[in-house]
């Protein structure tokens, strides 16, 4: 090995990949601001609801890093990671119910002449539940809600033990391609489609509820809250993009990138393609999990509906639209497009009167989106993210088929115009 690739081996992470602490230091002085012009810890300037919308849209970001992990890196387009995301929502929401109903049932029964017995305790917190769905016992899957360890324990486990079984069964049975989003798809609807049942056990379309709600805090103020789940996620997506950059930088990220360009030669080289895939799939999936178990608090609730394919649709979109391959595109996109729908959505952008016809973009706005989509595809394959690409000017050096490796002819002129 050269002198020159033992010294850059050699250099610190953040000297070998400034992107990475540039990313970091963003992210720091942007949660610095709001923290400065939130109502919780600052001057009010910033409103609690819209902490809460921040909040999200950096769960939202970190999700998006692992779909342009998964994608953008490998080459696999899963349209089933927010399946994962969702899976951690719930994880930790059936934790928050049962916690905040337990405290309820403990002070309505704090007034009976005798004190109440654990099983009592326990079928008033069930019928307070699942009442809702006429059913009044605890389904076995709540075995471990009255613990908060073992449920964020399930925040990884559950989503990551799905990735692995589906992923094993789907990369061994070489399945590539659009016939692997096809399978992911399935996988999210027919999971979405149970959970919509009541006897799914986590009360059907109903959904797992008032999670904004902290067991035990019921004094402290949402704009406290707000801005202790804020920090939260911006601890995560600061953590998560470390990460995977570390993951990227590397040979397996070489390996995995040449898995997205030729997996045939890849294979025949002698590389576990199917380990790699397997890996990447799953590690994407835990982060999507630890996502969703931050969003939904912030959201305040989680239903099937949050599971359905369109969601993960909605994924790949802000992944394209940002720019796949770079993981500041997939920031940059699920920021983007989270505020920009927020914007749209929530009434604030303003309707159009066209005499014969009012567009309305809350119900345009999906359209829009979808217009966006393809002339992203069509026009800007590298999305927004290839605009910072501009800026910083990082164009690939003009070398003119120069010598780069130990042989000569290592670097031939039609490789270096790729």
């Amino acid at each position: 090995m050269s002198d020159v690739a033992l010294g850059s081996r050699r250099q610190p992470f953040a000297l070998r990949f400034p992107s990475v602490m540039v990313f970091l230091a963003i992210l720091a002085l942007f949660t610095l601001g709001v923290t400065i012009l939130s109502e919780g810890f600052g001057i009010g300037v910033i409103s609690t609801s819209f902490v809460k919308t921040l909040g999200k849209t950096l769960c939202l970001c970190l999700v998006a890093l692992a779909m342009d992990l998964v994608w953008g890196y490998c080459g696999i387009l899963s349209l089933g990671h927010m399946a994962f995301f969702g899976l951690g929502g719930y994880a930790i929401g059936m934790w928050l119910m049962y916690a905040r109903t337990e405290i309820i049932v403990l002070e309505s029964l704090a007034a009976a002449p005798l004190p109440p017995t654990p099983q009592e305790v326990s079928d008033g917190i069930a019928s307070q539940i699942f009442g809702v769905v006429g059913a009044s016992e605890f389904p076995p899957i709540w075995v471990f809600a009255h613990s908060l360890p073992l449920q964020l324990a399930a925040v990884v486990i559950v989503p990551g033990l799905l990735a692995l079984v589906f992923g094993w069964l789907a990369f061994r049975s070489r399945v590539t391609g659009v016939y692997l989003s096809i399978l992911t798809q399935a996988m999210t609807l027919a999971l979405s489609l149970h959970l919509f049942q009541n006897d799914s056990g986590l009360r059907g379309n109903n959904g797992l509820s008032g999670l904004q709600n902290l067991p035990g805090l019921s004094d402290v103020p949402q704009s406290i809250v707000s801005m202790w789940f804020f920090w939260a996620s911006a601890l995560a997506l600061g953590l998560g993009y470390l990460l995977c950059a570390w993951v990227v930088s590397g040979k397996f990220g070489s390996v995995i990138r040449a898995i997205r360009d030729d997996e045939a030669r890849v294979r025949f080289l002698g590389y576990p393609v199917e380990a790699f895939k397997l890996v990447i799939f799953t590690l994407t999936a835990v982060i999507a999990g630890i996502a969703g178990a931050l969003y939904y608090p912030q959201a305040g609730i989680i239903n099937p509906a949050e599971i359905a394919p369109i969601a993960s649709i909605y994924l790949a979109v802000w992944v394209a639209i940002g720019g796949r391959g770079r993981l500041y595109g997939a920031v940059i996109g699920a920021a983007f497009v989270s505020l920009v729908s927020t914007w749209f959505t929530g009434g604030q952008a303003p309707d159009i009167n066209l005499g014969f016809y009012t567009i309305s973009w809350v119900d345009w706005w999906t359209v829009l989106l979808g217009l966006s989509f393809v002339c992203v595809t069509l026009y800007a394959p590298k999305g927004i993210g290839g605009l910072v690409d501009l800026i910083v000017d990082r164009r690939s050096p003009n070398r003119h088929g120069a010598d780069l490796g130990p042989d000569q002819g290592a670097l031939r002129e039609q490789e270096a115009e790729k």
